[in-house]
């Protein structure tokens, strides 16, 4: 039971003897630092049930609870505010527990556990993932590991928008100015072998559509007719056919963007359970649409398509089906969703995709319920801003974007050039630097994007996230090296500690509190999808860890109890620190 539910008991029985009113439900907050105090119990909501002046019932519930609770030693009234200090065996019992439980702030998955499926990453097999991905994976991932963390069978996966018009593009590129080249014959990765072809299309497409323009085409006839264009398209339509020579050359392609993804994944840290394919799924949905023409959900119009009208749910009608059969992104949605649950009966599902989408899903998560499906109701959109840099947006078509594979490399090289300026390294082989280069750079990378609130833009600047001082990754594997460092030196084996005599001071208590924060916020963090919570959290823990190294004695503490009680405290921030990194996808050094 919390704290505040303990208190929470003590203070609906003052209420019910002395007023005859039953309150089940109280605002605490932590106490603010200019006052004396642990814990405060806003009063003020109190009084909309109890017809008094508030500073009277603060003084009247202090009181009591003073003399009532084990828990609470003093307290204070500042207006409405009832400032509680609790007692030395209430932290005593606090560090006890924390250190004897090994999965402190992390929940066990049971045969009984929710099971949620997070999509992540979905690319297309036509150019290298880009920094837009980057932040998709990483978000992505992170939730994954917060909601295996509240204790839910997690399974990650992916879409692979494999197929398409794009995807030919790609091919007829290649097959026409390739002369056979392969990542092998060209020391190329295949994902950016393929996306060099992807652009070497629209550079063709685009000289095309001028000299049309020269001919007297109005500027769509000259879009439409593009030679490029149509070659594209019929090649699309063979595929569709399953003529030989255009599926072998879509296999060996796509495996050539496969090898490559896989390279960038590895590099990034992030995995999957499952993978989909769109040229599995792009047929699924068909008979639900039918299905639901049934049932009156949908309706065909006059040249065959078929809609559904959401106008009463405040959106518009879309549509479900072509006037030729083919199916659209929201069919094959539609389908891919009932296949997930078929397969792994999940309980939810969360979809990590930018907030260009919104609509789309709003539009989704409805006809899914309107058709009939109960799991409709745990569908969520995970919707999340862009990702600027300083140079402006992103173009992959022109071949104008942040590769997420020169990023990860660059802001390994950024990691090396600021440690080594402030000789942070010296006495390491250079292994052991490179490694350490790598987990700084991706540590800085990781948690400069996922510190922020998903639904807002970011505005990367790699230089400001490889600073070793502030709101950075680095500052937090600083601090968690430093503390190993403490650990080598304190030797402690044995977690037993006997505080029952122990006299804590403002700052060990400051600590204490902090850390007992932890598997709330993880409970938060998994119920709010935002791994923010976790990274902000982190680096409040980290301050207040430094505030009470720069001003109390760990190893040269006055009496033994006192040094042993201390690094044990430290062992504590540092395992928070290792599981709260854990699930941003981060890895912590044991020396910097």
């Amino acid at each position: 039971m919390t704290l505040e539910a303990q208190l929470s008991k003590y203070i609906t029985k003052y209420i019910q003897d002395n007023h005859d009113i039953d309150v089940q439900s109280f605002e605490f907050q932590l106490t603010r630092k200019e006052f004396k105090g642990d814990l405060t119990l806003v009063v003020f909501p109190l009084l909309k049930h109890i017809k008094t002046n508030p500073v009277q019932l603060g003084e009247q519930i202090g009181d009591y609870l003073s003399k009532n609770s084990s828990l609470v030693s003093e307290f204070n009234v500042v207006k409405g505010f009832l400032n509680l200090s609790l007692t030395e065996s209430y932290f005593a019992d606090l560090v006890n527990t924390m250190s004897q439980d090994e999965n402190f702030g992390f929940r066990k998955v049971t045969p009984t556990s929710q099971k949620v499926m997070v999509e992540y990453s979905s690319p297309n097999t036509n150019k290298p993932l880009h920094l837009g991905h980057i932040r998709n994976n990483l978000l992505g991932f992170s939730v994954a590991e917060i909601q295996k963390a509240a204790g839910k069978h997690v399974y990650k996966t992916q879409i692979i928008n494999d197929r398409g018009i794009h995807i030919c593009k790609s091919m007829l590129a290649w097959q026409k100015y390739g002369d056979g080249e392969t990542p092998e014959s060209s020391g190329v990765k295949g994902d950016h072998l393929v996306g060099r072809y992807y652009v070497e299309f629209d550079k063709a497409y685009k000289s095309e559509i001028k000299n049309l323009l020269k001919e007297g085409k109005t500027e769509e006839e000259a879009k439409k007719q593009a030679p490029i264009l149509l070659e594209a398209q019929n090649m699309l339509k063979l595929w569709e056919a399953g003529d030989p020579e255009v599926v072998e050359l879509w296999k060996t392609m796509n495996q050539w963007v496969y090898d490559g993804f896989e390279t960038t994944y590895a590099n990034l840290g992030v995995d999957f359970d499952k993978n989909y394919y769109e040229s599995d799924t792009y047929l699924l949905g068909k008979d639900h649409i039918k299905s639901g023409l049934e049932t009156g959900v949908f309706f065909t119009k006059d040249d065959g398509s078929v809609w559904i009208d959401l106008s009463d749910d405040g959106l518009d009608e879309k549509i479900v089906l072509r006037s030729d059969g083919t199916a659209v992104y929201m069919t094959q949605d539609i389908g891919t969703a009932i296949q997930r649950v078929t397969d792994y009966d999940i309980d939810e599902m969360i979809y990590t995709v930018g907030n260009e989408q919104d609509y789309h899903f709003k539009v989704l998560f409805l006809i899914l319920k309107k058709l009939g499906f109960e799991w409709a109701e745990h569908l969520y959109h995970l919707s999340y801003g862009m990702v600027d840099l300083p140079s402006g947006k992103m173009k992959s078509r022109e071949g104008k974007v942040v590769d997420a594979d020169d990023l990860i490399e660059e802001m390994t090289s950024t990691a090396k050039s600021i440690s080594q300026e402030l000789g942070k390294l010296e006495g390491y082989d250079d292994d052991e630097k490179n490694r350490l280069y790598k987990m700084i750079g991706l540590g800085a990378l990781k948690y400069y994007i996922l510190k922020v609130d998903p639904k807002k833009r970011i505005l990367f600047d790699p230089k400001e996230s490889v600073d070793f001082q502030g709101n950075t990754g680095p500052f937090i594997q600083y601090t968690y090296a430093r503390i190993q460092s403490i650990l080598r030196k304190g030797k402690k084996e044995s977690k037993d500690l006997n505080l029952s005599t122990y006299e804590f001071n403002s700052k060990e208590k400051a600590l204490i509190k902090i850390l007992n924060q932890f598997p709330e916020l993880v409970q938060q963090a998994a119920d709010q999808y935002s791994p923010a919570l976790i990274a902000n959290y982190v680096y409040d823990l980290v301050k207040e860890f430094n505030s009470f190294y720069q001003n109390v004695s760990i190893l040269g503490a006055d009496e033994e109890y006192q040094i042993e009680f201390r690094v044990e405290l430290a062992r504590l921030v540092g395992e928070v620190i290792q599981k709260s990194f854990k699930v941003l996808g981060i890895e912590v050094p044991n020396q910097m």
